[in-house]
């Protein structure tokens, strides 16, 4: 499905600039301030563990989705049996949400109750 957008976009907004200062022989000094950028928040992508997804198909899943090897992936899938949960990946908020839902949906697909969900790294 295609959408159009519905009105222009709008311009970006431009740094603020220091109003113009005149020193003593009469010229314009503008003043140029850097602004301060804070880096994204990053969210944490956690599965849960259940009594019925198979232990085989949460290390492919993690595999898949994570890219991790199958030795990293078979350790992480052990720490969600173990602790009943465990992070497998820290990404940025947009692609967390896109890990989660690929997991949720490759669970559902298979028939197996496997959750995942994407939390704030404190």
């Amino acid at each position: 499905m295609k959408f159009m957008a519905t009105k222009s976009p709008t311009p970006p907004v431009a740094p603020k600039v220091q109003p113009p200062q005149r020193d003593d022989g009469g010229s314009v000094v503008l003043e140029r301030r850097t602004q301060k950028v804070q880096p994204p928040q990053m969210y944490q992508v956690v599965m849960l563990n259940d009594d019925y997804t198979p232990m085989e198909f949460v290390v492919v899943v993690i595999q898949e989705f994570f890219g991790k090897d199958r030795e990293t992936a078979t350790q992480i899938m052990l720490k969600i049996h173990l602790d009943g949960k465990a992070v497998c990946g820290v990404y940025s908020k947009d692609v967390a949400a896109s890990k989660v839902d690929q997991v949720r949906e490759a669970a559902r697909e298979a028939g197996h109750p496997l959750q995942a969900l994407s939390e704030p790294v404190e």
